[in-house]
Parts: C-alpha cells; sequence; structure tokens
C-alpha cells in the first residue's frame, strides 16, 4: 500500500526469544496427542528460521540434487533423500561415508551452528528429504552415532508427535504431543527429547521438504 514502509526482517536474536520452551499456538488434537503445556528439555522450535527468499533459494538449489527413494533393509519409503558428510545403511547398521556437506548448505548449517551454540563443523552430517503429499515417517529415534539434531521446514508444513520411549509403561500408554512444522521453521533435539523419546511424521497434506543437520554423537550434551 501506499505510503507503508517495506516490512524488515527483526534482527536474528530476536527470532529466538527466551521463552522458548513455550509451545506454538494451540494445535488440534491428533488421536490420543495433544500438545504439552510446555516442551520436553531439549525441544526448540522457532516458527521463522528463514526469511521467504531463502527458502526459495534453498529450494531452487533442492530441485536439481540427485534425491533417491530411500531404502530400510527390505523396505522402500515413499520419501527421497539425499546424504552428505555420511550414509547410515538400515540393513547392516553401519554409518558409511558420503560426499562432503554441500556448499549451498553451509551458510545454512552455520546459521544453525550459531543458533544451537555448537561449531558448524560439528554438524558432520546433512541430510535432504522430500516428502510428496501422502507421505509419512514412523516412529523412530534417530540412529545413537548422531548427537544432536535440527530440522528446518521448507514448502509444506508437517505434523511432528512425539512419544516417550518406552511409550508403553506398565501395561499403560503414555500419552505424547504434537507439534506442527510450518513452513521456514527449525527445530532442535537434543538431551532428553533425543534419547528419551520418539518422534514420527504424519502423511504430508502438500509437497515438503526438510532439511537436518546431525552432529556426532560425541558432541551430543549431556
Amino acid at each position: 500500500m501506499a505510503g507503508r514502509s517495506p516490512r524488515r526482517r527483526a534482527p536474528q536474536p530476536e527470532l529466538f526469544p527466551a521463552s522458548m520452551n513455550d509451545p506454538p499456538m494451540a494445535a488440534p488434537r491428533d488421536g490420543p496427542f495433544t500438545l504439552a503445556p510446555r516442551f520436553p528439555d531439549g525441544l526448540i522450535y522457532a516458527p521463522d528460521f528463514l526469511t521467504p527468499g531463502e527458502e526459495r533459494a534453498l529450494l531452487a538449489a533442492i530441485a536439481s540434487l540427485p534425491l533417491a527413494e530411500s531404502r530400510y533393509r527390505q523396505y522402500t519409503a515413499k520419501r527421497r533423500t539425499v546424504s552428505y558428510g555420511s550414509s547410515y545403511d538400515f540393513a547392516t547398521n553401519v554409518l558409511s561415508p558420503a560426499p562432503p556437506v554441500a556448499e549451498f548448505l553451509l551458510p545454512l548449517r552455520a546459521r544453525v551452528a550459531a543458533w544451537v551454540g555448537i561449531p558448524a563443523t560439528a554438524f558432520v552430517h546433512a541430510l535432504v528429504t522430500e516428502y510428496s503429499p501422502g507421505t509419512q515417517l514412523g516412529w523412530h529415534r534417530d540412529v545413537p552415532s548422531f548427537g544432536t539434531v535440527v530440522g528446518v521446514s521448507l514448502a509444506g508444513g508437517a505434523r511432528m508427535r512425539f512419544r516417550r520411549w518406552p511409550h508403553v509403561t506398565g501395561g499403560k500408554r503414555v500419552d505424547g504431543f504434537v507439534l506442527d512444522l510450518a513452513p521456514r521453521s527449525a527445530y532442535v533435539l537434543q538431551r532428553e527429547i533425543r534419547w528419551r523419546w520418539q518422534h514420527a511424521i504424519s502423511p504430508t497434506k502438500a509437497l515438503r521438504y526438510s532439511i537436518t543437520f546431525r552432529t556426532s554423537a560425541s558432541h551430543a550434551p549431556a
């Protein structure tokens, strides 16, 4: 509109207020899962980690990547991925070398590292994933070879569900909670949420991409 000054992005520190453990806006129930009053220890969520322009640049770079369907033993997943730094073989449970982190991901890795307070070089693994509409990710904890996990969402949103591990205690199911991942948002998994909880992604409603950075287990905070 005429006379209105252009909208400027807030300085980086203002994107991550002190109340990081407060949940985002309330989301509808997802089965027995509800939003917890506060996040468990180690879970951080930033809804506006990237600008729309930064998101477009990353998506343009991803469009040229050799994404391939992921294989889990005898199962071929609907997700398409490409790994950097290392690649985990689910048939042998062995971490194998992979090409170094792509140059277009290095600025994002540096920002993630500054946010979390870990040296950028400690993030030895990067994974780019494509979720076509209807793609889901089952219950799991990331393999113990990795430590801190940071995920960045692009294009479509996703619903991330969490449950304690083990999720059945004394024959009674332990309820979890859900977190809606908005496009351009980022999250951190470390400490309690990393090692004592499982997470899953509900079937996506639209095309979505994620970029995940992981440290080695030796860089996981106590």
